[in-house]
């Protein structure tokens, strides 16, 4: 028989999540004993011991506990679940973050009472407020147990309960942060992607590709890598939204004069890469860049909000500025002068990369990836074949 309350190790992570929920548990009874202890005893040293084990645990313990469901557990949670598990997650998801953020707010009312009785200055324990903040853990905790846990423990494959428990070490500083990139691993099961399957033409297959990442709610899945080049070769990276695609190209707005626009001038060529993690995919696009017609960006200029096109005016974008409060009050002096119809000024509109080169990548287990590249020809037309990955 064991008589000590060893944790389990972090090769566990979801029994170390419940060890947690044993440990507040634990807190929660003690709260309850304070408060028939205070109005016998006062805030005696037993009742002051008391108070700072409970502030201890909830100060320090329980927001990491928090920590490695929002950043993690979550996260590689809704990346995984699929059907009936992802319904499942819908379901209960927004309530453990919103019990959280209430569960947050109940502790600062109760860490100012304990902080008083810790000290011997107060015996005061509102029962209300413990009352609460315990019923509310008690159900949030049993949630999770009944729900949250048992999908993570089917789910998870042996690399993604790694991952997380690697996680949840560098977040209470057992292993370094940096230590952790050499680690992290991934595997890719969502999909596979076969040149037999995927249209004749890039765009269109773009299109399904978009059209899916909408439907999968893809965070910004219009947000895409823009890389450029300067006169003397040298890369830079930034993301910018698509606006527009269609079989002319791909469309976005910018200054012209901001450094991407003036690396444009210099050299006309550039390179898109879409990714979207949800569906473990990401889109690789290069060719040469043009701007659209004068017609074609005061159309979209004049499609944005106001606050928007007051700001293409008012911002200088990419050159210095002494202070935000200089840049506010470009943008004040701007909406004074042009009211509700700024026009659209001279130094900003669209860039349109016409495509030469188009990657479609598909994650696969085990880092096996699948490559589709199709290539433009001279006559206009596309080729397509595997890569390797």
């Amino acid at each position: 028989m064991n008589l000590l309350d060893t944790a389990p190790g972090f090769d566990q992570p979801i029994a170390v999540l419940k060890h947690c929920h044993d440990r507040i548990r634990k807190q929660l009874a003690t709260l309850q004993k304070l408060l028939a202890h205070l109005p016998r005893y006062g805030a005696d040293p037993e009742a002051q011991q008391a108070a700072l084990a409970v502030l201890k645990y909830f100060d320090k313990a329980a927001p990491l506990h928090h920590d490695d469901e929002e950043q993690d557990l979550m996260p590689m949670l809704q990346a995984t679940a699929q059907g009936e598990d992802q319904a499942a997650l819908e379901q209960h998801g927004p309530q453990i973050l919103a019990d959280h953020r209430q569960m947050e707010a109940l502790w600062q009312r109760l860490h100012a009472q304990l902080t008083a009785v810790a000290s011997g200055a107060s015996a005061n324990l509102s029962p209300v407020d413990v009352n609460e903040f315990a019923g509310l853990y008690g159900r949030h905790m049993l949630v999770e147990e009944t729900h949250i846990a048992p999908m993570a423990k089917r789910l998870f494959s042996a690399t993604q309960m790694a991952d997380l428990g690697h996680a949840m070490q560098v977040r209470r500083g057992i292993v370094p942060a940096g230590e952790r990139v050499a680690a992290m691993r991934k595997d890719y099961e969502r999909a596979q992607l076969s040149e037999t399957d995927v249209d004749a033409d890039p765009v269109k297959q773009f299109e399904t590709w978009f059209e899916e990442a909408l439907k999968a709610a893809v965070d910004e899945p219009n947000a895409m890598a823009l890389s450029t080049v300067d006169a003397d070769g040298r890369p830079s990276s930034r993301i910018v939204l698509v606006k527009q695609f269609d079989a002319r190209g791909f469309t976005w707005y910018t200054n012209y004069d901001s450094q991407k626009g003036q690396q444009l001038c210099a050299n006309p060529h550039a390179a898109l890469l879409f990714f979207w993690r949800e569906l473990e995919r990401q889109v690789r696009i290069e060719g040469k860049v043009e701007r659209t017609s004068a017609e074609e960006s005061d159309t979209y200029f004049a499609s944005r909000p106001l606050n928007s096109r007051l700001s293409a005016i008012a911002s200088q974008q990419s050159r210095p500025i002494a202070s935000r409060s200089d840049l506010e009050r470009h943008y004040e002096e701007a909406a004074a002068q042009y009211g509700e119809q700024p026009p659209r000024p001279a130094h900003w509109g669209g860039y349109r990369l016409v495509p030469e080169r188009v990657e479609f990548w598909q994650g696969r287990t085990s880092r096996f990836h699948d490559r589709i590249v199709y290539t433009r020809q001279p006559d206009g037309s596309w080729t397509r074949q595997r890569l390797q990955p």
